[in-house]
């Protein structure tokens, strides 16, 4: 969108529209003091042309997918996007709509959430999936706080191997509910501790947490946990911050997950930076009142026409505050319907398809650097397009070192695990070909000298 200011003729116009005869007069109601006497301290006005190169000289200077080959995970994944994507949420009727909240006129905005719900039921093998999660890590408290409200109970099991700032956002959330978070360390694999599960799960908790796979790109065992959880009484929630894996993984709802909640820019959304992204939150229907945000139902009209409504919705723009389940007001309506349309162009082939790409290059580049010398593979679980890597130095030299060949190699682990000094995730997608594996493996050795 464009930004064209008023010129002085419009201002004159706006003025004698209200009886102002002067800007200073429409605004003398402000105190005198709190006023700006001056003019704003900004550059001189350029032409759009000027403008535009500045703009494009500034973007030069990020190191992006596009300008450097990339191996950042962590939450915000390198996919390939169709055309096709862009293209179709860029119709206006998608584009511009806001809140759906009168069907009569929001049926296709209303089916688009439908379907987007649907897809997520089929991928996490859940019984009712809603819309409206900012993103995974908002949906992630979310669930911890339904998992509380359905259980009554106030202890909740966060894995330290769950994506810190989605343990972050939860503690957020929790900070002044009397909510007591207990962190639960991982094992040699990069997994949940059994033993250390065991051992803190009791009565008492309303939920366990893990990620599904976890921050280190390490699978969880989720039946074993499901197991552990359910034998006392707890929900076990699967964070997926990388819901690509579910295309070749088993269902969480198969192993036993009792909310399933992600992040899906995976899904033809792009890194942009860090946002808009997505959340999306699944359950089974024993929870089904106490889900978050909206949810789309499918109905018949008096003429026994085929129609979309929201239902079943507990905001607090619905009912009463203290009876709400949350106050999310944001649908992400436009990147739901993106990746509507991104698992509706892949299909159920082509995102196993997909997910096998992920699958087999991160694995040859798992290999490959672990033959480096001064390199390890810490965690001995089973990943799917990420892993843990220590090097021989400290993470932020070594990628640094990288870096200036062109090169993200990794994120350092450092900045949430101060044990982990020389430690980094590495993450491979469908993106990165076998040359761009061997330009990092020859920059890790080179770096390693």
């Amino acid at each position: 969108m464009r930004y064209i200011p008023h010129t002085e003729e419009d201002v004159r116009h706006m003025l004698a529209a209200i009886g102002a005869g002067s800007v200073e007069e429409l605004f003398c109601e402000i105190p005198s003091a709190a006023r700006l006497k001056r003019p704003l301290q900004l550059p001189a006005a350029r032409s759009e042309s000027e403008l535009l190169a500045e703009l494009a000289e500034l973007a030069l200077r990020n190191a992006t997918a596009e300008t450097h080959r990339m191996f950042l995970g962590g939450g915000a994944y390198n996919h390939f996007i169709p055309a096709a994507v862009d293209h179709l949420i860029s119709r206006s009727e998608f584009y511009t709509a806001y809140t759906p909240y009168q069907p009569e006129i929001s049926q296709g905005t209303l089916q688009a959430i439908f379907e987007f719900q649907t897809l997520i039921c089929q991928l996490t093998g859940m019984d009712v999936a809603n819309a409206s999660m900012y993103d995974g890590a908002s949906a992630c408290a979310e669930a911890v706080l339904m998992a509380a409200r359905a259980t009554k109970r106030a202890r909740v099991l966060l894995a330290r191997s769950l994506h810190p700032d989605y343990r972050a956002t939860v503690a957020t959330y929790c900070r002044y509910l009397d909510l007591e978070l207990v962190e639960i360390d991982f094992d040699a694999s990069g997994r949940t501790d059994p033993d250390r599960l065991q051992a803190e799960l009791d009565e008492r908790c309303a939920a366990l947490v893990l990620g599904y796979p976890n921050f280190f790109g390490v699978i969880e065992d989720l039946g074993t946990a499901a197991r552990l959880a359910s034998g006392h009484g707890a929900r076990l929630i699967a964070a997926v911050q990388e819901p690509l894996a579910l295309g070749l993984l088993k269902p969480p709802a198969e192993l036993g997950a009792d909310i399933v909640v992600g992040e899906g820019q995976s899904f033809g959304l792009p890194l942009a930076f860090g946002g808009p992204y997505l959340g999306f939150f699944a359950a089974r229907s024993q929870d089904l009142r106490n889900l978050p945000g909206r949810l789309v139902g499918e109905t018949l009209d008096v003429n026994g026409r085929r129609g979309f409504v929201l239902t079943l919705a507990t905001r607090e723009q619905h009912i009463r505050r203290e009876k709400a389940t949350s106050n999310i007001c944001s649908n992400q309506g436009l990147c739901a319907l993106a990746a509507t349309i991104y698992l509706a162009l892949l299909g159920r082939r082509g995102l196993r398809e997909t997910a096998e790409h992920n699958l087999a290059k991160a694995a040859y580049a798992r290999k490959q650097i672990a033959a480096l010398s001064g390199f390890t593979i810490p965690f001995s679980g089973e990943v799917f397009n990420e892993f843990v890597v220590e090097g021989p130095k400290k993470a932020a030299d070594v990628l640094r070192r990288v870096q200036e060949q062109g090169i993200l190699g990794g994120i350092p682990l450092v900045r949430w695990y101060p044990d982990m000094p020389q430690r980094f995730l590495v993450c491979v997608t469908e993106q990165n070909r076998r040359d761009d594996i061997d330009a990092l493996c020859a920059a890790l050795a080179g770096g390693a000298l």
